[in-house]
């Protein structure tokens, strides 16, 4: 019988389990081209820290850095089967679409700003493209409405709270008195059903 320490491992000792594979981008992105909701679930946890943080270098409202960031990631599910390995990596695709995203909400806060003060320096009928602006605004809430009444409840409470009343993840977990992953993965769901209720209602 061999002595502990001099040869052979004791029976009741297991190897220890060697370092988990490396998650790969560009297969998670192929996977949810296909409409895996795993696979982007996974790939949400991966690329959503840095995305948000490239943002909110561009954008200065924590607020505003979370949507955006959460657009970028419903684009990503959207359109998924667009990515070209052969032009670049998974993550830079990810990346451009989110710089993309922040540089247009600069530049549409900067272009209301611009017409804020254009319409209260002019004392003029509004023009026929602003009123068909607020047409189509009113009919996409009507939209949005429509579909927030097909989400869970605590999906529903979790996107007013942060998309329509103003509140970071942080608050939106306070509020509902829940763990703040647990928050983000409603959030995560409910947007990837808003983006399907909205696809139907434009295909209808």
């Amino acid at each position: 019988m061999a002595e502990p320490g001099l040869g052979g491992r004791p029976e009741h000792l297991t190897p220890v389990p060697g370092p988990e594979p490396a998650v790969d981008a560009g297969t998670l992105l192929k996977a949810v081209a296909r409409g895996d909701e795993k696979a982007f679930g996974t790939l949400y946890d991966l690329v959503a820290p840095r995305v948000y943080g490239l943002i909110r270098r561009v954008l200065r409202d924590p607020a505003q850095a979370e949507e955006v960031a959460q657009e970028v990631l419903v684009e990503v599910w959207r359109t998924a089967a667009r990515f070209d390995p052969d032009r670049g990596s998974p993550t830079a695709w990810v990346f451009t679409i989110a710089h993309r995203r922040a540089v247009d909400r600069v530049r549409a806060e900067q272009a209301a700003a611009e017409r804020t003060m254009r319409v209260g320096a002019a004392s003029v009928d509004t023009p026929y493209d602003a009123v068909a602006d607020e047409v189509a605004v009113r009919l996409e809430r009507q939209q949005v409405r429509h579909c927030l009444g097909d989400l869970t409840e605590l999906q529903r409470q979790a996107v007013t709270l942060a998309y329509y009343q103003g509140h970071t993840y942080p608050q939106v977990s306070e509020l509902l008195d829940l763990p703040l992953p647990t928050v983000k993965t409603r959030m995560r769901d409910g947007l990837i059903r808003l983006r399907d209720c909205l696809s139907a209602g434009v295909a209808a």
